[in-house]
């Protein structure tokens, strides 16, 4: 999943930048008040809510707003009306795209996100019209640089890993959603820091671009990554490394 990977390369440095000017943390809150308003404030009793805890604390989000957001979640304080809405469309040569949101008007959402699919040649579907081209999966990237393969795999796959495997100058490691934290954990205690760490949803098949769509596809994903409703872009295209390194030398 070379395309996937190079879109994951993407959002990490995106992070820097959004953490900067709050649109991070934003959609992290949201993560928060979700994941509290749907099985409670406790992180150790709520394992999405420990898991988007997690994930606010490795970009460094102030303890006040973490605390804050939990406090919309379980009502405490106004502000936590916010579902979750997979959107799905095709973008151009078909390719499958998921966005995971949470939104306070799921009407206004999808007229957005529909514009934005139009404008690339694609189109928003309906539900389950791409959906079940994906499972979800704890996924994680690891620098191949810093690591030996052998010892990686033996550890990964003794935390509870599934898959491992090159991805270029890194390696892929998937797991069970279940197993995601133990396996995270395991790694993290070796000395292993990923690159990227989410549970995501991973293609069971990919189709695979040309340079040219290729740039387009990308183009519509950051465009869609970076609206402020939606926290998660799935897709299932596969880049090769040459048409990836023609698309690199252009930005």
């Amino acid at each position: 999943m070379a395309g996937h990977s190079h879109w994951a390369g993407i959002k990490h440095r995106k992070a820097l930048v959004d953490n900067k000017r709050g649109k991070l943390w934003s959609k992290l809150s949201k993560a928060i008040i979700v994941a509290a308003k749907q099985g409670g404030g406790d992180p150790d009793a709520n394992l999405k809510l420990r898991y988007a805890i997690d994930a606010a604390r490795a970009v460094s989000m102030p303890k006040d707003n973490i605390a804050r957001a939990i406090k919309k979640g379980t009502g405490e304080l106004a502000g936590g009306n916010l579902e979750a809405v997979l959107y799905e469309g095709y973008g151009p040569s078909g390719v499958a795209i998921l966005c995971d949101a949470l939104t306070d008007n799921r009407n206004r959402t999808a007229s957005e996100l529909r514009k934005y699919f139009e404008l690339a040649d694609g189109k928003l579907g309906a539900t389950n019209c791409v959906a079940w081209m994906f499972e979800r999966k704890g996924w994680f990237l690891v620098h191949g640089a810093q690591h030996d393969e052998e010892r990686l795999m033996e550890l990964a796959l003794e935390g509870g890993a599934d898959d491992v495997k090159p991805i270029g100058e890194r390696f892929e490691v998937t797991c069970d959603p279940a197993a995601f934290q133990p396996l995270l954990v395991s790694l993290k205690s070796a000395g292993i820091e990923p690159d990227v760490a989410e549970i995501t949803r991973l293609p069971t098949k990919t189709v695979e671009l040309d340079a040219e769509t290729g740039r387009k596809v990308l183009k519509l994903i950051e465009k869609l990554d970076d609206h402020d409703d939606v926290q998660n872009v799935s897709s299932n295209f596969n880049i090769p490394d040459a048409a990836m390194a023609e698309i690199a030398a252009e930005e």
